[in-house]
């Protein structure tokens, strides 16, 4: 029985030590560094006005074109002949007598 507990305390000290001996890296986070500009130099002094440049020649003014030619006067149109003129229509026939026929006409309804 002795040899029993011995054996298991014998692995257990073995994988301590072999755990201890890792060797593991410290990590360490540094900040950025910020980098806070000077104060402004002195202005420097103005450059030279450039020269002016030179002007280009104006062109020649075209010449005016022609007076175009007047049309001609077209002729003037014949007159057109009269037509005749119709002829006398016939005479009617003169009407018969009247017979026993007679026709009454009521009075107009009375205005209000």
């Amino acid at each position: 029985m002795k040899h029993t507990i011995i054996l298991p305390a014998a692995l257990i000290a073995l994988a301590t030590l072999t755990l201890a001996a890792c060797d593991r890296p410290t990590v360490v986070n540094t900040p950025p560094v910020v980098t806070v500009p000077g104060p402004a130099g002195p202005t420097g002094a103005t450059g030279d006005t450039g020269s002016t440049g030179s002007t280009g020649s104006t062109g020649g003014t075209g010449a005016m074109g022609g007076t175009g030619a007047t049309g001609g006067t077209g002729a003037t149109g014949g007159t057109g002949a009269t037509g005749d003129t119709g002829s006398t229509g016939a005479q009617g026939q003169r009407g018969a007598t009247g017979g026993d026929t007679i026709v009454i006409v009521p009075n107009p309804p009375a205005s209000r």
